[in-house]
């Protein structure tokens, strides 16, 4: 088992449209405003940013995400990541029970030499520690489309 491979699944249910949801997620640029712990995003160029997060830890991962995917018909975005963790990260987004249904996947490896070294004891933390951010992320999607 390769201790800095992690794969990752979310699912959020929300009361939106799928089309407002997907418009939502296509602006990483905004997910500061509604997800607390994405602290900055700045654009490289159309298809390429660069993004700071922070969760509980006290740690931030620094990446640079390049959009390989991007569909409004199907309402999937995709993109590669890079810097402290390498793979790739997608959201899909289908109309569910009058609202939407949001799956986020994501595979990665880490890079960060200080998280390589805690792979082991700290593998269990660094879940729980995505587990609180995609809550957060959820409410704060929630409640930034209710104020939309």
């Amino acid at each position: 088992m390769d201790w800095n491979h992690y794969r990752f699944t979310s699912v959020w249910e929300l009361p939106s449209p799928p089309d407002a949801v997907y418009a939502a997620l296509e602006r990483p640029e905004d997910y500061p405003r509604w997800w607390p712990q994405v602290r900055e995003v700045s654009r490289i160029d159309n298809a390429t940013a660069r993004a700071r997060f922070r969760s509980a830890l006290p740690y931030d991962l620094v990446l640079t995400l390049r959009q390989r995917h991007s569909d409004p018909v199907s309402r999937t975005l995709e993109a590669e990541m890079s810097g402290d963790l390498d793979g790739w990260a997608r959201w899909t987004v289908a109309p569910h029970d009058g609202g939407s249904r949001i799956v986020y996947e994501q595979e990665a490896v880490v890079r960060r030499a200080l998280l390589r070294r805690l792979a082991v004891p700290g593998r269990l933390v660094f879940r729980a520690n995505h587990a609180l951010m995609m809550r957060a992320g959820r409410r704060g999607l929630r409640a930034w489309l209710g104020a939309v």
